[in-house]
């Protein structure tokens, strides 16, 4: 009969078994529900959009009916509520559209725009209260809870620039010539008699449909409506240029390896690979599943070859701070270093480091005689494959069971694990 070992109080209060106290007395909690998956970015960005697709619904729905219904609590007190009803659930959604794409890249700018336009929108249901409403209700009411719980993760400036900024200001320009202009001139119009209707001709005129409801008489208005033709066409042509061919570029590059702005921006508790050397495959066989992961490779060949496996890659320098800063490395769970150059792995390490001090760094030493070396510049932890390959194959000679006693598991004297040290 084998003696029964138990852990007196003693034991546990003296601290002489150190194993065994950790063993049965831990105080660390498990987490059943990682609520952080819930309530992260991600979520708050995937309900954002679901908000759109509502209101669309919505405003479709509100627009199809002949006759309203305002059953809502806000019907008596909202001015115009019939019209609001009808039209606003469309009008939010295309708004809602741009700030989700806004929120994908973490401009600041669209959670301000998110926090104006959702209870903007929350006026719709609350007016008519139908019972297709309020699912629309709910959703934004969880939406506005997620946007100020992640307020922290917007933390991007709209970045725009000269020729950006210039283009949008001139069609904000031409749009107030217009409108004041028509105004002045409106007794050299027909039907034009107020701001409203002043704005609708300038929108008419500018987009060129021209639906001659709104005709000048005189020459002075001929003249007018045609500079705001001219200068409307040329500011919208500009400001098209300006914005869409900056994001052409970007899906250009992604056909080489690159990773767009919004997938960038929404990297968080990801693993950087930098660098692709010869184990590099199997690291990402080993990761797969397991937590997202980045390689950063200024290989555009790898990269593409990366991208065609769903990896996700940036073409760039890993010893570049700017396209660490990129990959987001602030945000990132840890740092692989594992280029086919043992001075490259130190800058990379020394980038790294100077942009997250307390991320963990592992590298791959090419050779032995450099892995204190890489320890100095930084690295948490280096590993020499080419020593762990050297002991297996001495091992499996010699008929042992190689991968098990590499890590201890077999022969009592091999306690000194793969993750070979200097």
């Amino acid at each position: 009969m084998q003696p029964v070992h138990t852990v007196s109080r003693e034991t546990r209060e003296g601290g002489t078994d150190s194993a065994l106290e950790e063993l049965f007395y831990t105080t660390e909690r498990v987490r059943f529900v990682h609520w952080r998956q819930f309530s992260g970015l991600k979520p708050t960005i995937l309900l954002t959009g679901v908000a759109t697709v509502l209101s669309f619904v919505t405003g479709l729905s509100n627009l199809s009916k002949t006759e309203i219904v305002l059953g809502g609590p806000l019907a008596g007190v909202l001015p115009g509520a019939a019209t609001y009803a009808r039209f606003g659930g469309v009008l939010f959604a295309f708004l809602l559209g741009i700030i989700t794409f806004g929120l994908q890249r973490r401009k600041r700018l669209a959670l301000l725009g998110a926090l104006v336009v959702l209870p903007l929108l929350a006026v719709v249901p609350l007016t008519t209260l139908g019972t297709t409403d309020i699912p629309l209700l709910v959703v934004v009411a969880a939406v506005l809870a997620l946007l100020v719980s992640n307020r922290d993760q917007f933390d991007q400036s709209l970045d725009l620039s000269s020729m950006q900024i210039a283009s949008l200001s001139s069609i904000v320009g031409v749009g107030l010539y217009g409108v004041v202009g028509s105004y002045g001139l409106r007794r050299s119009f027909v039907n034009l008699e107020t701001w409203a209707d002043a704005v609708y001709y300038v929108i008419v005129t500018f987009s060129t449909v021209g639906y001659g409801d709104i005709t000048p008489t005189t020459p002075t208005a001929k003249w007018f409506s045609l500079s705001i033709i001219v200068f409307g066409s040329a500011a919208f042509t500009v400001a098209i240029g300006s914005l869409i061919v900056p994001a052409i570029e970007s899906r250009m590059a992604a056909a080489f390896g690159n990773m767009t702005a919004s997938e960038l921006k929404l990297l968080e508790d990801h693993v950087l690979v930098l660098g692709y050397g010869d184990i590099t495959e199997s690291l990402l066989e080993e990761l797969d599943g397991e937590v997202e992961v980045v390689v950063v490779t200024p290989d555009a060949d790898v990269a593409s070859d990366l991208k065609d496996e769903d990896v996700n890659v940036l073409t760039d320098d890993p010893t570049d701070e700017s396209a660490l800063r990129d990959a987001r490395i602030d945000a990132a769970r840890g740092v692989v270093v594992a280029t086919r150059d043992d001075a490259e792995d130190m800058l990379a390490i020394v980038a790294a480091k100077k942009l997250n001090p307390d991320v963990r760094i592992v590298a791959a030493a090419n050779h032995g005689m450099h892995v204190d070396k890489l320890e100095e510049v930084g690295a948490d932890e280096v590993i020499s494959p080419m020593r762990i390959g050297g002991r297996l194959l001495g091992r499996s000679i010699l008929g042992r069971s190689a991968t098990g006693s590499l890590f201890g598991a077999d022969d009592g004297d091999d306690t000194d694990s793969g993750a070979e040290r200097g």
